[in-house]
């Protein structure tokens, strides 16, 4: 655990975190009451109910979150990446995190921490990067050191850290923030530091923009262009496209407020019809090209995307262009992305299923004259291919915003996302194609040297299965089935209280009272533990985080070729 010396230490900002003690106060949430005797076939038959029996508080109360919280962590990361492995490092940093962090800032340094961890889980990550991102918060706050990292959790997992804090100060390599200079330092992160810390610190950023309103206003304008002219695009690079999205929308309303507010009020008083229109155009477009005959003919699989257009992205059109938001081409748009078949002489069928879509657009809806780009016909210099369509879906007495249709085979739209002719590499400030090469080569280096550490052991096989018996296995220590009380007692120190606290703990679950906890007593206190978590109401803003999962994965981009590769590699064990 941190020394002494770390854990009084206090913070930038005057913020002291405390470490956890025995008999330590709750956090303000609806306790968790256990009926302190029930039969073990009740618990295992139906969800408990909260009865007026003592509520787990001090140490119980911490076992409570820990279980918890490693059940939705390991929930979101999935069941092919939360190996044995990846469980047990899950569950010692979540040990050593929430004693640290539990009281720090009201208890909303652990919420923080923990809605980081969410986020990369949500990216699917590996255990390690989330390990990290949980851990990271202590760390900045002085409540552990690195040397409690290297020994507790691991090296592997210190030096992501390590990383992530040399690129926290990465804008101070530069004396002015200009686009050039902007752009060879996305490059020197993307190409000196390892990605998958450069994974980590873009969702820290995240996270703190979402906190921005909490610093001074000039600092808020300080942070909101770094993250504009450098970590947003680095999102853009590695597939995180929504992410990015986020990050830059959260930028602009910090740097140009007055504009800001006027490109959101116009966005928002057309968003709910919009999003139904995408919803709608999408089924429709969806069906006449599955009833066309041709389509049939050439065309296995057709996939569309939609989306509506960022406050960010809208207000670069309006400058840009000098154009009125109602002339942006692009708020509402769809993506047609068509697998052709490879039988027989396929081998321009791609093009021509393009274009055939483009045809059965123009019978839908009345394309804008000169709108059109071929890029198919005509790729672009870095080998860019899609078809380009403005569609006016405007009705008589009714204006709407233009839609603007992208049209591509899943080879083209793989390239234009993850490939050599990625406008997300160049955003980056990867402009050489060999680069990006490299780049993705790196991925796929980072995910093989992770799966070597985080596969399970054949042996270990018989261990894993969902969330909740992963929670009891790694309680179980000697794996005979039940959780002793030395067991017990022993996490209830890892998290700073006491054998009391454990008895206690004990005692409210052990329903037959054996002096030991089978795996059906457990998952009724984890039941239990789920209640409580969903009557939680004292943060709202964390717990719509922790609803909403973080949809930021571009199908083609860097990270789902780290999570491919990752995945692929854990399968082999």
């Amino acid at each position: 655990m941190a020394t002494a010396a770390a854990a009084s230490s206090v913070p930038a900002g005057g913020r002291t975190y405390r470490r956890a003690r025995p008999r330590c106060r709750p956090l303000s949430l609806h306790r968790l009451c256990l009926p302190a005797a029930a039969s073990t076939s009740a618990a295992s038959s139906s969800p408990p109910v909260p009865s007026t029996s003592a509520p787990v508080e001090g140490g119980g109360r911490l076992v409570a979150e820990l279980v918890g919280a490693f059940n939705e962590l390991t929930e979101r990361m999935g069941e092919d990446l939360a190996t044995s492995s990846s469980s047990s490092l899950l569950f010692r940093a979540l040990k050593l995190a929430l004693p640290a962090l539990r009281d720090g800032d009201g208890g909303r340094a652990l919420a923080r921490a923990l809605a980081v961890a969410a986020s990369l889980a949500d990216l699917q990550m590996d255990a390690e990067v989330i390990s990290a991102g949980i851990l990271r918060e202590a760390l900045d706050a002085g409540a552990i050191s690195m040397r409690d990292v290297k020994a507790q959790i691991g090296i592997s997992t210190a030096h992501l850290l390590h990383e992530s804090l040399r690129l926290k100060h990465a804008p101070s390599k530069v004396d002015v923030l200009d686009d050039e200079s902007a752009s060879a330092l996305r490059k020197f992160c993307l190409s000196y530091y390892d990605i998958r810390a450069v994974i980590l610190e873009l969702v820290l950023k995240l996270d703190m923009m979402r906190h921005l309103d909490k610093f001074p206003k000039y600092l808020q304008r300080i942070k909101s262009l770094e993250v504009m002219k450098i970590y947003a695009p680095l999102a853009h690079a590695v597939g995180a496209g929504n992410l990015s999205l986020e990050l830059e929308d959260l930028s602009f309303r910090y740097l140009f407020p007055h504009s800001y507010d006027h490109i959101d009020q116009w966005l928002r008083n057309r968003e709910t019809e919009c999003k139904l229109l995408i919803d709608e155009y999408k089924e429709q477009l969806l069906q006449a090209l599955k009833c066309d005959d041709e389509m049939s003919r050439i065309v296995q699989d057709i996939s569309i995307q939609g989306r509506y257009k960022s406050r960010f992205s809208t207000m670069k059109k309006l400058v840009k262009d000098g154009r009125k938001p109602e002339e942006v081409n692009d708020i509402l748009g769809l993506r047609v992305i068509l697998k052709p078949r490879c039988d027989g002489n396929s081998s321009d069928w791609g093009p021509r299923a393009c274009h055939r879509t483009h045809e059965i657009i123009q019978t839908l809806w009345k394309e804008v004259p000169g709108r059109t780009k071929d890029y198919i016909t005509r790729p672009k210099e870095n080998g860019y291919q899609s078809l380009h369509v403005a569609i006016d879906v405007s009705e008589p007495g009714k204006t709407r915003p233009l839609m603007e249709i992208q049209i591509r085979t899943k080879e083209m739209d793989r390239s234009a996302v993850g490939g050599e002719a990625s406008h997300s590499f160049y955003k980056g400030g990867l402009t050489d194609p060999g680069e990006a090469k490299r780049l993705k080569a790196i991925m796929l280096a980072a995910a093989e040297l992770a799966a070597l550490r985080l596969r399970d052991l054949p042996a270990s096989d018989q261990r894993r299965g969902n969330s909740k018996n992963r929670a009891f296995c790694l309680l179980d220590k000697n794996g005979d089935g039940r959780i002793s009380i030395e067991e017990l007692t022993e996490v209830m120190e890892d998290l700073g209280a006491g054998g009391e606290d454990a008895s206690e703990l004990m005692h409210l679950l052990d329903a037959n009272s054996d002096g030991s906890l089978s795996s059906d007593e457990f998952e009724s206190f984890q039941r239990q533990v789920e209640l409580m978590r969903s009557l939680e109401d004292k943060d709202d803003h964390y717990r719509k985080i922790l609803k909403e999962k973080l949809q930021t994965v571009d199908s083609a981009g860097l990270i789902q070729v780290y999570r491919k590769e990752l995945g692929d590699k854990l399968l082999l064990s």
